[in-house]
């Protein structure tokens, strides 16, 4: 009997330390109020700096959503699109997708008044995170979504590794679904996350092609809406515009909402990327049941909370930085 009741001990040790590295391994040891006692202001204050700004400037929202994106899929939610390319390195900032980020001087009050407040414990990657939700719940007045906390900051960025890593606006349904599934991301979070695309705006350069030289004969891309591209065509005059800007979802580009769902079944989605979601079966059945609004909130504070998670550093993995655009 004592043997066996041994045998069952170390199985169900076994077993609780196997769902720890789990854990571990998908975010686990992120939890919410990480601060309480190290900082207990800290999401007050990245709240209140960030609803300030985006009182005055209604584009932060979309920024910092991209901005997060962008992070979290190259080296995880680490920080490391932050950071400032040095003598002997050229960092995140710099690949393409990275040259149209904007926000970093909020992300820098932020830190300052952190800095301030407690030094050397609230996380750029944090930061981040956090800011990206308060930016888009000011239309809200309310947190659209839980952010767990306890990230630590990265102390690499490369460019190369962001070329490498986020996908671009030009992929197709497989390669698209594949490079969310290297961050161990699912179809769903694809369909959902890509509602963030209801704000802010795309460069010509990155959907121009779809209008003017889609197959390389000087055509358009049979599968945009004819209308749309005639419109899209009057703003973006040439394959080589890279500084035009034109709103991602007409109509309601500050307006945090479902209306990107109903725009992708009109074939009016601007990106290769978003015209894909309509090329697969279970992506188009998630895009119907999208539309719904109180669907896409409940979703998209999963998938958010999901993404967040990824490949993220803790415990003492990384640092706290005192600057986020340098490492300490």
């Amino acid at each position: 009997m004592k043997k066996s009741f041994r045998l069952s001990l170390v199985f169900l040790v076994s077993i609780v330390v196997l769902f720890e590295l789990i854990a571990v391994s998908h975010g686990g040891e992120l939890r919410k109020n990480f601060y309480k006692k190290t900082c207990p202001l800290a999401e007050e204050i990245v709240k209140d700096i960030t609803w300030k700004r985006v009182a005055t400037n209604s584009t932060l929202p979309a920024k910092f959503l991209r901005m997060h994106f962008h992070d979290c899929f190259v080296r995880g939610c680490d920080g490391s699109v932050l950071l400032d390319s040095t003598a002997n390195n050229t960092a995140e900032k710099e690949a393409v997708p990275n040259q149209s980020l904007g926000g970093f001087d909020v992300i820098d009050e932020i830190k300052r008044k952190l800095e301030a407040t407690c030094p050397g414990v609230v996380s750029c990657a944090d930061i981040l995170a956090l800011a990206a939700r308060d930016s888009v719940s000011f239309q809200f007045n309310k947190s659209m979504w839980e952010v767990l906390t306890g990230r630590r900051d990265g102390r690499i960025s490369r460019r190369q590794e962001a070329a490498d890593n986020i996908p671009s606006p030009n992929f197709n349904f497989t390669t698209l679904k594949q490079s969310w599934a290297n961050k161990s991301l699912t179809l769903h979070d694809l369909v959902v996350l890509s509602g963030g695309h209801t704000i802010g705006v795309g460069h010509c350069n990155f959907f121009s092609k779809r209008l003017y030289n889609f197959t390389g004969k000087g055509d358009a891309d049979p599968s945009l809406n004819a209308k749309y591209a005639a419109f899209l065509r009057t703003q973006c005059r040439s394959l080589s515009d890279n500084t035009t800007v034109v709103p991602m979802d007409p109509g309601s580009v500050l307006n945090f909402d479902s209306h990107y769902y109903t725009t992708l079944k009109l074939n009016r989605g601007m990106f290769q990327s978003d015209a894909a979601l309509m090329t697969d079966t279970q992506s188009r059945k998630l895009v119907d049941e999208l539309v719904d609004q109180g669907t896409f909130f409940t979703e998209f504070a999963q998938s958010m909370k999901r993404m967040g998670a990824i490949e993220v550093l803790t415990g003492t993995a990384g640092e706290i930085r005192k600057k986020c655009n340098v490492v300490n």
